[in-house]
């Protein structure tokens, strides 16, 4: 005869592995959360900003904002968060532009209008085409600076260990997606069931462009501790900023474009 603590193994066992295999199949439904409001730049106020419709494969469009530079400053390729759309960071935009800078902002698949869905290897194949299609309108890499934002500095990279550029910033970045979601799921296996992993930890030393990481010490979604970790493992030359009020999507209520001016002036 089965004992009453048997049984309460038995379906808490069961209950737990429907609980993993729900994760497991869902996992990218947590990791994405798009916005697929295709919105026009000049509804949220912004003026000298054009839409781009980017091609990485037949079938797929993947919608851009882009704003030329002044002259001789560079351009900022930017990757976003996971969360949003493009109209969401009309804020930045704004200040990437009142420095005289370039933007490309891209999106990813299923959000802003764009078409497909999200993974790791079709989010790094679409940024490293944004790049190249910046190259195709004459920009030289030493005039692009990739922006990473959260789930983006992932995506930026893995960009920068592959293509040239001027410099690369890092807003809120993580050692390994992985390390992320060990830290939400301590009881869940997702070093073996996760799929879209972004381990920036193995590609932040193939980075020989200079790099600005900034983190906020009170981001309670992606802890400084992992911002640190990446610093640690990249090369110099190399630059880590901590705002001690800062969240993890806040920064630059916390002076994070005096930084970024800073920066991009010393590449010159």
């Amino acid at each position: 005869m089965i004992s009453f603590f048997t049984k309460f193994l038995m379906i808490a066992g069961g209950l737990y592995v429907l609980a993993v295999l729900a994760l497991y199949f869902g996992q990218r439904r947590l990791i994405y959360a798009p916005n697929p409001e295709r919105i026009l730049p000049e509804a949220v106020g912004l003026t000298g900003v054009s839409v781009i419709t980017l091609r990485p494969e037949p079938g797929v469009e993947v919608l851009a904002w882009f704003s030329i530079p002044k002259q001789g400053r560079p351009v900022i390729l930017y990757y976003h968060g996971n969360g949003g759309n493009l109209a969401g960071r009309t804020d930045r935009i704004k200040h990437f532009q009142d420095a005289g800078l370039g933007i490309l902002i891209m999106s990813y698949r299923s959000y802003s209008g764009s078409t497909g869905a999200p993974s790791e290897e079709a989010n790094i194949r679409d940024a490293l085409h944004a790049y190249d299609w910046l190259k195709v309108q004459g920009t030289g890499a030493g005039s692009i600076v990739l922006f990473g934002e959260s789930l983006g500095t992932g995506v930026a990279s893995q960009v920068a260990s592959k293509r040239d550029v001027a410099g690369v910033i890092l807003d809120a970045p993580y050692s390994s997606f992985v390390d992320i979601a060990s830290i939400a799921y301590p009881y869940v296996p997702v070093r073996l069931l996760l799929q879209d992993r972004y381990q920036s930890d193995q590609h932040i030393a193939n980075i020989d462009a200079p790099l600005l990481i900034m983190h906020g010490a009170k981001d309670d979604v992606i802890p400084v501790s992992l911002g640190k970790a990446l610093f640690k493992a990249a090369i110099e030359p190399k630059k880590f900023i901590v705002f001690p009020n800062g969240g993890h999507s806040d920064l630059f209520d916390h002076g994070a474009m005096e930084e970024v001016r800073a920066f991009v002036q010393s590449l010159r």
